[in-house]
């Protein structure tokens, strides 16, 4: 069966876009988080790791970028709407998770299910009581070190910059500097450690069934982890009970039966991180930027120095050596290692998830099932920062601790009919069903300076100087968000020959104006068996042919609260009066917008789902195309309004592909043999930007100005920058670059410069030629997994990557000139051919250097996941120990990487604007590790 929204179906019947992840494929990944455990194993969904920082969540596309706004998927619990996230969950507790990915799967939730839907389905108890302990333990080092030149090779390049932007070498010896310092290393968190611990009693009697379980998970970093910093643990507790209150359904046909269900889970988070994907001082930034030749601890020279530097304070590694400060050369880039020594600031979480269920049969097979929900979230933060000093931009004159709680409630009640019948060889099943929502919550912060106690590193009030301005408090409660609901849905099938289903959800939100609060979302979807028509002739290997369509439209209420009206906005000053006296006052942020209404995703299916071999060799492939119209964006209005421009639905956004499927079991004496694989191809397109020109400007980068856009027609977003056409060897080659009139289109230009290319054709390089030169969006994604058996030794791999998707490389710092070069510099043009890519090295370069494809790289990978090799000690050996399983294994994570990008890792995904941009990621760690599984 396959699990759907409110019910389950056979999946012979089942007439939408739906992929399932059972618990055997989630224990061959064995992933910390659930949301990077779909990593490969369904078609149509991207999963990309934000980072590779322990407790990094994952960033999950289902069918492509549906919106400018949030893209994210509607995660259901256990029929509980969970916001946040679902990190809370022990993978090791959940029995399956399916994914809807049309909009007829997806239409009975409605104005959520927009960029699709995640059902979680956590374990119930079923049989004998058991208990199984299983254990992992494994060490985590980076799988990869980018490569950059050592301190001779920095010292010869910045010399030959120097001579080349009209300055004096600065080192007369340039080669007794040797390899230097290698800040990658000292960076680095070699064998980080990792541990794992989850324990669970389940079983079933007459009239209970129960699950119970324990879990505990703790990682460090592989950036700072040695440090305190970059670290995650998890605890993690749930209770699963079902209760059959009374079943006469052999006495009477009315009121039979009842159950009772309690679905209950807590997890407690504690976390620490470092700033990643950023060259903004962050720790890989810092390290990829510093000179090899500083070393990582002052000199007894340099940190006498120090002392004439207003504000310094020393600061010191666990040896007593004092630490080494770049200075003002290197803007806001730090010492790395100083940086990771100062307090990491606690990351907390307290989630508790709760759903009682009550189902009743009233009648024959019609059924009343009433359900209540709650989730509430506690989470914060907790800081602690010294006096110190590590440059100019980056230090503290005073001691503070500070403090943040958030809190967060969601509730949830629904109430639901179902009816199912069988009249021959007509089956039919309706559901009715309403639901209510409500989510709320506050915020609580506070800090203080000044500590007189340097060993009570929190916030407390008899641990501050009493003076004014020494404490600091704020707070305020968030918006309630409501949502009711009504929702349909019919199915019928003739013999399993035909099928039909219509779904139609009526939901109101909150969220938006008083001329558009509700809306309705209808569904519809068409099964055909081709291979259960008796004129249809089939050979004896082909057993199943079913033909799919499904249209339907659903909502993204996922766009925050009160953007349909008028917010004001304080601190805002303006002259008044005879006097132009300053007056500080408040304003309004903008103009309202009363029809306000839902983003709006129109989606069309088209699939086919084969059978061969008695349906041992199974294939399934889909095409769709889902149109996202009404994207809230800004409106164009006059500029002589003298306002901000008010919200509402102008933009449109069109994702396209076709995804495919093929497994093979096979079962022969002791061998077990199965694969899966998945293969998935997207087409993005940003129809209508909303906006008067039809484009806008996202992120830029120092030195370089706008580096991706978004604009009608192209990718959302893709990279902007110019086009080159390799470097000019010879001044030849420079006055034959002309125009139609003869003009030089580069006349500064100089041997060794690069050739971008005139876009516009007006016969001059200027900024109107800047173009598309790439996306991060891959053109193609694809799992595969393979399971092999025999005799109690078992094999799995999950191999998964990319294809078609670009990387900009960001990492380098142009307007800082000391800071170190990236490896391919020393592939840098010197002379008339030696190179035909990378230009000539010139201190400050600003031309050269430019937005262009030199920083787009091709992005696609292949990767070795997950391999896992274990062996199951035979039952007749085990229950003499009174074991009724004992397995024990090796694992390894991100084996293996191939790719042709040069960075840290090609798979970055730091926001919605960012993807793709190479900032200086936090790599994926490569994990060894053994365990065992005990069941008794």
């Amino acid at each position: 069966v396959v699990v759907i929204g409110y019910g389950v179906q056979k999946k012979s019947v089942v007439t939408a876009s739906i992929a399932k992840v059972d618990a055997e494929d989630l224990g061959a990944t064995a992933p910390l988080r659930v949301d990077n455990a779909l990593k490969g194993l369904a078609a149509g969904v991207n999963v990309t790791s934000s980072s590779g920082q322990p407790g990094a969540a994952a960033r999950i596309r289902i069918r492509g970028t549906g919106t400018i706004n949030n893209s994210d998927p509607l995660y259901i619990v256990d029929g509980m709407p969970i916001e946040g996230g679902i990190d809370y969950l022990n993978p090791n507790d959940i029995e399956s998770i399916e994914v809807l990915k049309d909009a007829a799967s997806g239409a009975v939730y409605g104005a959520r299910a927009a960029n699709g839907v995640i059902l979680v389905t956590t374990k119930k108890g079923s049989g004998k009581t058991r208990v199984a302990y299983n254990f992992t333990y494994g060490f985590s080092s980076p799988w990869r070190e980018r490569e950059v030149p050592n301190a001779s090779e920095y010292a010869v390049m910045m010399n030959e910059g120097r001579v080349n932007a009209g300055m004096m070498p600065l080192y007369p010896d340039p080669y007794k500097y040797g390899e230097g310092t290698d800040w990658q290393k000292e960076v680095f968190n070699y064998n980080a450690p990792s541990q794992s611990h989850e324990l669970s009693v389940s079983g079933a009697s007459e009239r209970v069934n129960y699950y119970l379980s324990l879990g505990y998970n703790s990682q460090d970093g592989i950036v700072g982890g040695n440090y305190g910093r970059s670290n995650y643990d998890r605890l993690s507790v749930r209770s699963n009970i079902g209760c059959t209150l009374f079943d006469n359904s052999e006495d009477r046909n009315w009121l039979n039966k009842a159950t009772i269900g309690t679905n209950l889970s807590y997890a407690y988070i504690t976390s620490t991180g470092v700033t990643t994907n950023s060259t903004w001082g962050s720790p890989l930034g810092s390290a990829l930027a510093l000179s090899p030749i500083l070393g990582v601890h002052a000199t007894a020279e340099e940190a006498e120095s120090y002392l004439g530097i207003t504000d310094y304070v020393h600061m010191y590694d666990k040896d007593g050596s004092i630490f080494m400060l770049p200075g003002a050369d290197y803007n806001e880039m730090v010492n790395p290692v100083a940086s990771l020594s100062l307090p990491a600031s606690k990351g907390w979480s307290h989630k508790f998830v709760g759903n009682f269920n009550f189902e009743l049969q009233i009648w024959d097979n019609l059924k009343f099932r009433t359900s209540l929900g709650a989730d509430l979230s506690f989470w914060g933060s907790d800081g602690y920062t010294p006096i110190y000093y590590l440059g100019t931009n980056n230090k503290a004159t005073y001691s503070s601790a500070s403090s943040e709680s958030d809190r967060g409630l969601v509730w949830q009640l629904e109430n639901i009919l179902t009816y199912d019948k069988t009249i021959g060889k007509h089956s039919f099943s309706v559901l009715l069903g309403q639901s209510m929502k409500e989510s709320s919550g506050y915020y609580l912060g506070g800090s203080a300076r000044y500590l007189k106690d340097y060993n009570k590193p929190y916030l407390s009030y008899t641990n501050s100087v009493v003076e004014d301005g020494d404490y600091n408090a704020w707070g305020a409660p968030n918006p309630k968000s409501k949502l009711a609901s009504w929702f349909f849905r019919a199915s019928y099938n003739y013999d399993e020959r035909y099928m039909a289903q219509v779904t139609v959800r009526r939901d109101g939100s909150s969220r938006f104006g008083a001329n558009n609060r509700w809306g309705t979302f209808p569904s519809f979807s068409l099964g055909w068996n081709l291979h259960k028509e008796p004129y249809i002739r089939m050979p004896y290997w082909f057993n199943t042919a079913k033909l799919r369509f499904s249209w339907g439209q659903n909502g993204n209420d996922n766009i925050g609260d009160f953007r349909y009206t008028v917010l004001t906005s304080s601190n805002n000053n303006y002259i008044f009066g005879e006097d132009e006296n300053i007056i500080i006052g408040t304003k309004a942020s903008g103009l309202a917008n009363p029809d306000l209404k839902w983003e709006t995703s129109t989606q069309t299916d088209i699939g086919i789902d084969l059978g061969f071999l008695s349906n041992s060799l199974t294939f399934t492939i889909d095409w769709f195309r889902k149109v996202t119209s009404g994207m809230l964006m800004e409106m164009n209005i006059p500029t002589y309004v003298g306002e901000a421009k008010p919200i509402g639905n102008v933009g449109i956004m069109n994702n396209s592909g076709v995804e495919m499927e093929l497994g093979y079991k096979l079962s022969k004496g002791d061998w077990d043999f199965n694969v899966k694989g998945n293969l998935s191809y997207l087409r993005n397109r940003l129809i209508e930007y909303g906006n008067e020109s039809g484009w806008a400007n996202l992120d830029s980068f120092q030195g370089t100005g706008a580096i991706s856009r978004a604009e009608n027609g192209m990718p959302f977003p893709f990279f902007y920058g110019y086009k080159t056409d390799g470097v000019f060897q010879n001044m030849d080659e420079v006055n034959s670059y002309v125009n139609s009139e003869g003009g030089l289109i580069m006349p500064d230009a100089v041997p060794g410069d690069v050739r971008f290319v005139d876009m516009n054709g007006d016969g001059k390089i200027t900024a109107d030629d800047r173009t598309c030169i790439g996306d991060g969006t891959p053109d193609w994604t694809w799992g595969l997994t393979l399971n092999l058996a025999w005799r109690g030794i078992d094999l799995s791999m999950l191999w998964q990557g990319t294809i078609g998707n670009d990387v900009y490389d960001a990492t380098r710092r142009n307007d800082i000139s000391k800071t170190n070069l990236p490896a391919y510099m020393l592939n840098r043009w010197t002379g008339e051919g030696t190179s035909d890519k990378y230009p000539r090295f010139v201190l400050g370069d600003s031309v050269n250097w430019q937005s262009s494809d030199l920083m787009v790289y091709d992005g696609s990978y292949l990767r070795l996941k997950n391999i896992q090799l274990g062996y199951t000690l035979p039952e007749h050996i085990t229950r003499r120990i009174f074991i009724s399983k004992l397995r024990v294994f090796v694992a390894a994570e991100n084996l293996l990487t191939l790719t042709k990008y040069h960075g840290y890792d090609p798979e970055i995904s730091s926001g919605g604007t960012s993807l793709g941009i190479d900032y200086g990621v936090y790599p994926q760690a490569r994990t060894f590790s053994f365990g065992v599984n005990v069941a008794f």
